[in-house]
């Protein structure tokens, strides 16, 4: 087929997007297809055409726009099938304390939170325990993540992230282990237990995308009850939200076996350190495979009536 391979655009996770889209072009090219690279940043204009002229998008973007549904709306409106979920459930899955919301009412755990659009004063205080974590409330791969110990450092780490023109969201920090649990097609595979190396105690920028900055054992040595709880629960959030083809579910597993979930990404990381390409290939999938499974997949969607 020519595929319109999407990946750059203008969020803070571009470099992540281009990294992943290098190995992504490598596997469509070997699998028989005709590549065309595209880069929304420079090119946005010219994205309704461009699509029109392929016979699939294959989308690596990471935060908006891609992950907002935005670029997935235009392909639709192109007539052009993708990979992944569409743009209703992009944006809700995006945004997380709209997420949360949605995790909540379908009953799965996830840490309280505060939702906050513009700056409060300096002396103001949350209404939830310290340690904190901070973070932009539309962004991903950790960029912006700040925790915060006392009130003193609060402020500063919040006026960071409203600099970056996000809002921002803040949870308590939830002692133990992180677990991530990827979605395919109709299945959960198998979970990724993850330990940082790095000085910073959880799994940042540099532990995610630096070779060798974090243990990541997959599959994840947690009972087996664990671990059908993790699937079970991924594959909830992924039908609440109303994803579609692939997803990846991060929690925290406490020490006492609890698990809290804190968001889902609808683009995973597609890098050579990613975790879902872990998972799949846990399960038998080379990377060559998973790609195309996506591309079926989002041809398999785009067949369905709306």
């Amino acid at each position: 087929m020519r595929i319109l391979l999407i990946a750059g655009g203008w969020s803070s996770e571009r470099e992540v997007s281009l990294s992943g889209a290098r190995g992504i072009e490598k596997a469509l090219l070997a699998l028989g297809h005709d590549v065309t690279r595209f880069d929304p940043a420079t090119s946005m204009d010219g994205l309704l055409e461009a699509a029109s002229s392929h016979d699939f998008a294959f989308i690596n973007l990471h935060g908006s726009p891609g992950e907002d549904g935005l670029v997935q709306a235009m392909l639709e409106n192109a007539g052009c099938p993708y990979q992944g979920s569409g743009p209703a459930g992009s944006f809700l899955a995006l945004n997380k304390a709209v997420a949360k919301q949605v995790f909540v009412r379908h009953g799965l755990p996830t840490p309280p939170w505060v939702f906050l659009a513009e700056l409060p004063a300096e002396d103001w205080q949350p209404s939830l325990p310290y340690p904190l974590f901070a973070k932009s409330n539309t962004g991903g791969s950790s960029l912006g993540l700040s925790r915060v110990d006392s009130q003193e450092t609060l402020h500063a780490a919040l006026k960071a992230i409203f600099e970056t023109g996000d809002e921002v969201i803040i949870e308590p920090s939830v002692p133990g282990v992180e677990v991530t649990c990827g979605v395919l097609g109709d299945r959960a595979l198998p979970p990724v237990l993850i330990m940082p190396e790095s000085g910073a105690g959880f799994f940042d920028y540099k532990a995610k995308y630096t070779p060798g900055a974090a243990r990541e054992v997959c599959p994840a040595p947690i009972p087996d009850e664990v671990t059908a709880e993790v699937q079970r629960m991924a594959l909830t959030a992924h039908k609440a939200l109303g994803l579609n083809g692939y997803s990846r579910a991060d929690f925290i597993l406490d020490p006492d076996g609890g698990l809290h979930l804190l968001e889902v990404n609808t683009l995973p990381g597609m890098t050579p350190t990613s975790l879902l390409p872990q998972e799949a290939a846990a399960v038998g999938f080379s990377f060559e495979d998973l790609i195309a499974e996506l591309i079926k997949l989002g041809l398999a969607s785009a067949q369905r009536p709306s």
